[in-house]
């Protein structure tokens, strides 16, 4: 379709003297068009259709996020703050040091990576240090494991009022 836009420009730019054999180039790219989209939206379609059952599934059997052990929870919250993974030049020692200062074993970001809660950007050089993010996931467990439980637990009812004693006589 690109490709019938990219010729119906230059036909239509003005370099070309306008005559009979100039409008009806014209004429059949602009059908060739026309046959071009209306083949993409009939694939589109079938697309369509055909990730619809997928989706559907998707949608109702994904869990919720996963639970965080305490050690997890403070990774991801160090890891919110800003942090960086780098490998020292001489002894090739990899670590993670949070912004905070806080250091994050680098086992424990490969178990928050293969799980989908961090990702680092591979961009940069690991000896000047790439940076690590938290998921979508990761932001939506995080969140998660700080909120309160949801359990409705019964509210005490009134306790009696009382008054203090009278002060013991002091000696």
């Amino acid at each position: 379709m690109d490709l019938y836009l990219r010729v119906l420009h230059r036909l239509a730019d003005g370099a070309l003297p306008v005559d009979d054999a100039l409008l009806t180039r014209i004429d059949r790219t602009v059908a060739a068009l026309k046959n071009a989209t209306t083949a993409r939206d009939a694939a589109a379609g079938r697309v369509s259709a055909a990730l619809e059952p997928l989706e559907a599934t998707a949608t109702s059997t994904t869990p919720g996020p996963p639970h965080l052990s305490e050690a997890e929870q403070r990774a991801l919250l160090a890891i919110a703050g800003g942090a960086k993974l780098y490998q020292h030049l001489l002894s090739g020692q990899v670590s993670v040091t949070a912004a905070s200062g806080t250091r994050i074993p680098y086992a424990e970001l490969q178990r928050l990576e293969a799980a989908g809660l961090v990702a680092r950007d591979t961009t940069h050089p690991l000896h000047a240090g790439q940076p690590v993010t938290l998921t979508d996931t990761g932001r939506a467990a995080l969140l998660a494991a700080r909120r309160p439980p949801t359990t409705s637990l019964p509210k005490p009812g009134a306790r009696p009022v009382t008054r203090p004693s009278t002060p013991a006589r002091r000696r």
